[in-house]
């Protein structure tokens, strides 16, 4: 990518409403914009950083076999009614009137839905065990939406939910979410501590939170895990047939990963004076290109030839290709927390060098320039 093509609208000032250094840098380094109260638009670079979370949840979610479908996120209030979490969850459901006059809210969570879906399609013990997941967008009418987007009205959200024949079987499947959550959040370098929790308005008998302090000293909550137990099942009538042919109610648990807060909590426990530190798997990427005088002709086609190679070399890169002066170019570049950064100037260049320097540690290393390539891919 080349930094004219993309959108970064990078800021040197904080933002005056951001109380939380995640959202100050997110917005100073060009990542989201504020909407409204609790909403955010992101830009290029927040929306790829999300990406890149989304597939790491997805491929160590599905390793422990689960698999992805899309719910609604428009709900009949009938199916909260049956389990009495409308009048819980209060004005925080977001809700309005069809215009046939049925009354429909906005998903805050998809228990309901999910209980809903399985009741029809999960008839007997060998349609079991299950574990379903999707990624989606959640809706709550915050009190007071703060932080960025750490709490907003308007949130990405990975629930999965496991559907068992007995209690053995959701403990083998509560185990395997719960490892396949470590690994996540260790593959996006957050140094997160599991605690027993309370299950709240979710029921059932058992839960865990993932949470990570910051530099702050607040607690940001990064995943939390239920064990359900037949809590929406007796509800909503998900029962099977047991190999006697005798009805019983599902085992249910649920599993929930707040998409945003990830790269949220990074930022919160990974920046510096500068801006942000990324790590490498969640970097927007890896690597950023820095010609420092885009007007030299040597130094521009230097910087092309390595670009171009780096792309064909499958490498996560970016060029900033602005006709900026050099000072510009490494405000910007820490300030967004690119991994690597790839210093292309006029002295190092007639002495045949390129400096390679790391954005964690700020340590440099010159490389001849037929070794660039090389050495990024090591």
């Amino acid at each position: 990518m080349r930094w004219t093509q993309t959108l970064i609208p990078t800021l040197r000032e904080d933002p005056q409403d951001a109380e939380a250094i995640s959202h100050k840098l997110a917005v100073r380094a060009g990542f989201v914009r504020k909407l409204s109260a609790g909403t955010y638009s992101y830009l290029p670079l927040g929306y790829k950083v999300i990406s890149k979370v989304k597939n790491i949840i997805r491929e160590e979610i599905v390793k422990e076999g689960a698999e992805e479908i899309l719910l609604p996120a428009l709900q009949p209030i009938e199916l909260w009614q049956k389990t009495g979490r409308d009048e819980e969850l209060g004005e925080v459901m977001i809700k309005f009137k069809d215009r046939h006059g049925k009354t429909v809210c906005l998903g805050p969570t998809h228990e309901e839905v999910i209980t809903n879906l399985v009741a029809g399609t999960l008839s007997s013990y060998k349609d079991l065990p299950k574990i379903l997941f999707q990624i989606q967008t959640k809706f709550r009418d915050e009190i007071r939406p703060r932080f960025g987007v750490i709490r907003s009205c308007e949130f990405i959200m990975k629930d999965a939910y496991s559907f068992d024949a007995d209690e053995k079987g959701l403990e083998k499947n509560y185990k395997k979410m719960y490892a396949a959550y470590e690994r996540i959040f260790k593959r996006c370098s957050l140094p997160y501590k599991i605690k027993e929790a309370d299950p709240g308005m979710m029921g059932g008998k058992e839960s865990h939170e993932f949470v990570v302090y910051p530099k702050s000293g607040e607690e940001i909550e990064l995943g939390h895990t239920f064990k359900l137990g037949t809590k929406y099942s007796k509800t909503l009538g998900a029962t099977f047939l047991d190999s006697a042919g005798k009805s019983r109610e599902i085992i249910m648990g649920c599993y929930g990963i707040g998409v945003n807060r990830i790269p949220a909590a990074v930022i919160e426990v990974s920046y510096d004076k500068d801006g942000i530190i990324w790590p490498k798997s969640l970097s927007p990427y890896e690597i950023v290109i820095l010609p420092l005088n885009i007007e030299d002709k040597a130094l521009r086609e230097t910087a092309e030839k390595v670009y171009n190679d780096a792309l064909k070399a499958g490498l996560d890169v970016i060029i900033d290709d602005r006709s900026e002066r050099a000072g510009v170019k490494f405000k910007d570049a820490d300030l967004v927390g690119f991994t690597t950064q790839v210093i292309i100037g006029e002295k190092n260049l007639k002495n045949g060098k390129i400096e390679i320097k790391s954005r964690a540690d700020k340590k440099s290393t010159l490389i001849p320039t037929d070794n660039v390539i090389k050495h990024l891919q090591t």
